[in-house]
């Protein structure tokens, strides 16, 4: 049975025609079956994100007959899918979901989120009834592949993200983010994300500072925070461990004065400060204090780019772990198409067999001598069995095909002088 992986990423599509091609969750299942009742399909699971859509499908199923039902299912023009879809079969299909699986494919090499979405889309495709034994395999063997990749190598060790870099340096100063209290200056879309991964750490407390408190509030109800505004900063630093700073400020949120004065009334406990924006919302001469330790955002470029180098050694060997799952996935389906011959060929022998063994006894109950019969069962046995093979290698011999002649000989264990 053919397997295939099926989809646009964004190596391929536009942020515009992937939004208009993701599927969203609450549709998802309708979709596969949908799909499935179109197709000529057998098993089908759907992996739907921001950075790719993509279907996985086992049977016999054309790229046409894809791109047909997703231009029609999504109201999109055939043309804009043609050129940018991808669609690999067989062992290059589930080397893909393994590399899709390991982070090896992703916009940010290594990012482990994209594991609990392919989980995830599995675990969909088996409640809606579209993946069971085919897909069901490859995908337990991509989780295997992608578990081995983070055990075995460094691929997911390394921060190569502004806003994780910032909160792995933080607890690097800090033996236990559980103690920390963070005081996050801005509300966009970094500070929201170094939210996140300090929640993900447990951090002890979180501030959100900005020049307006709704958007602060909002911010801060997503990460159990307190929201405050910009001109409340100097009450609020003295009890803050951790601060980062992105806004889009053309002057200094913080100057040497505020926390030179904060790190009076903490008696010299050390703060961990990021500056991520630019222009700076940390004056320079902060980093004059002893207790200070400041970042820019061109430190955290260095430490990026220092794990960036990290992960691609780390994603080569990655690699060799996937060609290897993959070898063994080929492996096992050959090894299966085996068993299928083997049952194929000893349920034709055994039919021979039976209708023989039943002439044989109805012979005996007519009365005919034991002999005879037997001598009768075994040449039909030997003229039955030895039809077909006969036949075909005389063709082969016809045709001049060597390949089935010597595999013959190697099957049978015959000598091959002739």
């Amino acid at each position: 049975m053919s397997i295939l992986a099926f989809g646009i990423n964004h190596t391929t599509a536009s942020v515009d025609l992937r939004g208009r091609v993701a599927f969203a969750p609450e549709i998802v299942i309708e979709s596969l079956q949908q799909a499935l009742s179109h197709l000529d399909g057998d098993e089908m699971a759907l992996l739907s994100t921001c950075n790719r859509t993509e279907i996985y499908l086992s049977g016999d199923v054309s790229d046409e007959q894809l791109l047909g039902w997703l231009a029609e299912h999504k109201s999109i023009e055939l043309e804009q899918l043609q050129s940018c879809y991808y669609c690999h079969r067989d062992q290059q299909a589930v080397r893909h979901i393994m590399r899709v699986a390991s982070g090896l494919d992703s916009l940010v090499l290594g990012e482990p989120q994209i594991f609990g979405q392919i989980k995830s889309a599995y675990a969909v495709g088996r409640e809606a009834g579209t993946v069971s034994t085919f897909l069901n395999q490859a995908f337990q063997y991509a989780f295997a592949a992608a578990k081995r990749v983070r055990s075995q190598t460094a691929i997911g060790q390394n921060p190569v993200s502004v806003a994780y870099a910032s909160v792995s340096l933080a607890e690097q100063i800090f033996a236990d983010l559980k103690d920390a209290h963070a005081l996050l200056i801005g509300a966009g879309e970094t500070i929201e994300l170094v939210a996140r991964h300090l929640r993900e750490k447990k951090i002890g407390g979180i501030t959100v500072a900005n020049r307006t408190l709704n958007r602060a509030q909002e911010l801060a109800a997503d990460f159990s925070a307190e929201a405050i505004l910009l001109s409340d900063i100097p009450d609020y630093l003295p009890k803050a461990d951790i601060v980062i700073s992105s806004t889009a400020s053309q002057l200094p949120i913080l100057g040497k004065g505020a926390v030179e004065s904060a790190l009076k009334k903490r008696k010299h406990r050390p703060i961990f400060m990021v500056d991520i924006a630019v222009p700076r919302d940390i004056e320079p001469e902060v980093e004059e204090l002893a207790d200070v330790y400041l970042y820019t955002v061109d430190d955290l470029q260095e430490v990026i780019q220092d794990n960036l180098r990290a992960r691609q050694t780390a994603a080569d060997v990655a690699q060799e772990i996937i060609d290897q799952e993959a070898e063994d996935w080929s492996r096992q389906q050959r090894s299966l198409a085996v068993v299928d011959t083997i049952r194929a060929f000893r349920d034709s022998v055994e039919k021979i067999r039976d209708e023989e063994v039943d002439k044989a006894l109805a012979a005996l109950e007519r009365g005919q001598d034991s002999p005879s019969v037997i001598a009768t069962l075994a040449r039909n046995l030997t003229n039955k069995l030895m039809h077909k093979p006969t036949t075909r290698l005389k063709q082969a011999g016809e045709e001049g095909s060597d390949e089935t002649i010597h595999a013959t000989h190697e099957l049978f264990g015959l000598d091959k002088k002739r």
